[in-house]
């Protein structure tokens, strides 16, 4: 038998504040939340990962990937990078989410969602502020995703936080903005069975 492949959106933050705003955003747009991969770091393997993509009910998948400061394709890289290429995976695109990383990695994006959930050119800050770089986000697990040729990168700030701004008190508006601008562009709609539009 087949397997079936399956829709995923990866999401480069896997703390406790990452993975309550993902739940909640999931849950307000009949998504899927893989609570299992969060984690700082990472605690699965890519292939337990998949195993797990594959058990979920339904999709698009919001799967969590964190490196938690380490240099160089830490797990949640080496997870990510194994998940992006599976054969039965198909990514709609990713969160790139800014931090302060002291080891300076990095990755293009093709768009950022500042605190105040505009679209801007510029990357972002960890507190969703727009950057001087144009087009770029700093984190803690991004640099791989460069190498990942994914349908549409999307940077915001520090999931879940933003000084409150996208706290789940608050509804979490910013990843919320960020998912639905990468289901948007991959075509598909915003309700519970998430049929693609033609």
């Amino acid at each position: 038998m087949t397997p079936v492949t399956k829709k995923v959106i990866l999401v480069t933050d896997g703390d406790k504040y990452a993975r309550e705003a993902l739940e909640l955003a999931a849950e307000k747009l009949g998504l899927f939340c893989l609570s299992q991969s969060s984690g700082n770091p990472s605690p699965l393997s890519g292939e337990a990962i998949v195993r797990l993509i594959h058990e979920t009910p339904a999709d698009p998948v919001l799967v969590m990937f964190d490196d938690s400061g380490f240099a160089g394709r830490g797990a949640g890289e080496q997870g990510m990078e194994y998940v992006a290429r599976h054969p039965d995976i198909d990514v709609l695109g990713a969160i790139a989410v800014a931090s302060k990383s002291g080891n300076h990695e990095w990755t293009r994006v093709d768009v950022s969602i500042d605190q105040t959930g505009e679209l801007t050119e510029f990357g972002v800050d960890k507190e969703g502020l727009p950057d001087l770089e144009m087009g770029r986000i700093a984190g803690d697990t991004v640099y791989v995703l460069d190498q990942l040729s994914l349908p549409i990168l999307v940077g915001i700030g520090d999931i879940g936080k933003m000084r409150g701004i996208d706290a789940v008190e608050n509804d979490v508006p910013i990843t919320t903005a960020a998912i639905r601008l990468i289901l948007e562009r991959s075509g598909y709609n915003q309700n519970p069975i998430m049929q693609k539009t033609d």
